[in-house]
């Protein structure tokens, strides 16, 4: 059915013309593109959530329970004194309401490039210029252009991804510290973004005290319960409760928030996935190293970004053996005939470097 054209004139030319967040049909395949814990809970654990999901009040709006989940993830991260934590449904909601939160006059957003994409998206639908500053080849902080651009634009956030999505890696903590104390002095926020810390070697959470204008973002999607869609952001107390004045209310439902209670109270299982997955990337680094063609970047998420001779051919080959990665190689020009590969379960790797040996 066509739309009728004085209806379109409602909505933003900028919105017409831009792409909606393009989600994979996975059916039947080996779905490796999304960064997914790959895991399911243990079959008593299962049965455990279970009864404690079917005896919550559905028809009551969340209550004072989201408070104990509030208290727990901060106990986990180790949430520094003087700070306080806010949720998102998702760390999507929290990058568009820190949006949201800083539009004022003259306000933009700056991030490295290649990264996540929401970083964008966000600041063009909240109206605000996004200035993304090209990493340098080998995926490093341009830190000489990264303090141009704050010293330019003096952005009201700069988003860092610590490792960075989809290039894996952490970055010089030297060139970092530059950066948060550029944009400390020009008056702007930093967002750590901490969404693959399960698998990093290191975290920034010990640093977060030393700076009123640095927030730090986590999920609880890659720590494996993606469909349960929960990020939450720690920061001085003052700034929290200014940016959690634009939030939703019951923006956490109760399935949520008892969802993640429960995984939280179950935090070894998840560990355990977590080793193993990290273990599994080490294995599947090396595989991938010896492949003719391929140049496997090194990674402290679950993914991995690797490039190959034909970045076309090799995603519909793997395709073709149901395996499905995500073709990044149109992103950025630096991605060149990139892929970006989910670490999966033993098995799961087994069948994505067979099906890549013979799609290359």
């Amino acid at each position: 059915m066509s739309v009728n054209p004085t209806l379109m004139q409602r909505i933003r030319q900028d919105v017409q013309s831009m792409h909606a967040y393009a989600i994979q049909d996975s059916a039947g395949m080996l779905k490796l593109d999304a960064m997914e814990n790959p895991f399911s809970l243990p079959p008593e654990l299962q049965q455990a959530l279970g009864e404690r999901l079917g005896r919550l009040a559905l028809n009551r709006y969340p209550d004072g329970r989201v408070n104990d989940l509030r208290a727990a993830l901060a106990h986990h991260a180790g949430m520094p004194a003087g700070h306080d934590i806010m949720l998102g449904n998702g760390s999507d909601e929290l990058i568009s309401l820190l949006a949201m939160a800083c539009d004022v006059p003259g306000a933009s957003i700056l991030a490295p490039v290649p990264g996540f994409v929401m970083y964008a998206m966000s600041a063009q639908l909240q109206g605000l210029a996004f200035h993304g500053v090209p990493l340098t080849a080998d995926f490093a902080l341009d830190e000489a252009a990264m303090l141009a651009a704050i010293a330019q634009h003096r952005p009201s956030v700069v988003y860092l991804a610590y490792p960075n999505n989809p290039t894996g890696n952490l970055w010089d903590d030297a060139v970092i510290d530059k950066i948060v104390q550029a944009q400390g002095a020009q008056g702007g926020l930093v967002v750590m973004d901490e969404a693959y810390q399960p698998f990093a070697s290191r975290s920034y959470i010990d640093r977060l005290a030393k700076h009123e204008h640095v927030l730090l973002m986590r999920t609880l999607s890659k720590f494996g319960l993606a469909g349960v869609r929960l990020g939450y952001m720690i920061g001085p107390q003052a700034l929290i409760a200014e940016i959690d004045k634009v939030r939703p209310p019951y923006n956490i439902s109760v399935l949520n928030y008892e969802c993640a209670l429960f995984a939280l109270e179950h935090a070894d299982v998840f560990a355990q996935q977590a080793a193993t997955l990290r273990a599994e990337r080490t294995r599947l680094l090396q595989a991938l190293a010896a492949l003719p063609g391929v140049q496997a970047f090194p990674s402290e998420a679950n993914m991995i970004l690797v490039r190959v001779p034909d970045a076309a051919k090799a995603f519909d080959g793997l395709k073709a053996h149901q395996v499905l990665v995500k073709n990044i190689s149109k992103m950025h020009p630096l991605l060149a005939n990139c892929l970006r590969l989910t670490v999966g379960t033993p098995a799961d790797n087994d069948q994505l470097l067979a099906a890549l040996k013979v799609s290359l």
